[in-house]
């Protein structure tokens, strides 16, 4: 065989062998996003249902309450997927001068669009139901505290773990 023969030849396994990692790799990143989308609806989904249990004056989910926690939590990462970008761009200032209060606020904002999407447009019972806004603000906060806490501390080393081994 002559050497140009053999250069393509190792060239065209070369290929071969860079496509299959490459159509690995997409699988592994389209395995670790839905992976990932679950574990965030998971996640809010158990907040809202500890955040339920605590404010059970101002936080009713339906019957079933896992039903309406996942319900809610889907639209919630929807929102936080496609307007809480946009609107922590437009309230960058805001936010800056607030020293990152003005966040919680944007979390408020996100509460209510879910709040007003399962009530209109699903036709469910309403989520939110508070006398006073300072109640939205501290379960806001909540929300977010809870949310980083399962989040980082339980889910993301899992979410690492489950990666590796996908590599592998």
């Amino acid at each position: 065989m002559s050497k140009k023969k053999q250069v393509k030849k190792v060239e065209t396994e070369e290929k071969t062998v860079n496509e299959e990692k490459k159509d690995k790799i997409t699988k592994l990143d389209i395995k670790h996003k839905l992976f990932e989308i679950f574990l965030y609806i998971l996640t809010y989904s158990i907040t809202l249902l500890l955040l339920s249990k605590i404010f059970k004056n101002s936080i009713e989910l339906g019957n079933p309450e896992i039903l309406f926690a996942v319900i809610a939590s889907a639209i919630i990462y929807a929102l936080n997927q496609v307007v809480r970008p946009i609107l922590v761009t437009l309230t960058m200032p805001i936010t800056g001068l607030t020293f990152g209060l003005f966040y919680f606020v944007i979390n408020c904002f996100l509460l209510k669009i879910t709040d007003w999407v399962m009530l209109s447009g699903l036709n469910f019972p309403r989520i939110l139901d508070y006398k006073h806004i300072w109640i939205l603000f501290v379960i806001s906060i909540l929300l977010a505290i809870l949310r980083f806490l399962i989040e980082d501390i339980i889910f993301k080393p899992i979410l690492r773990k489950a990666f590796k081994q996908w590599i592998e």
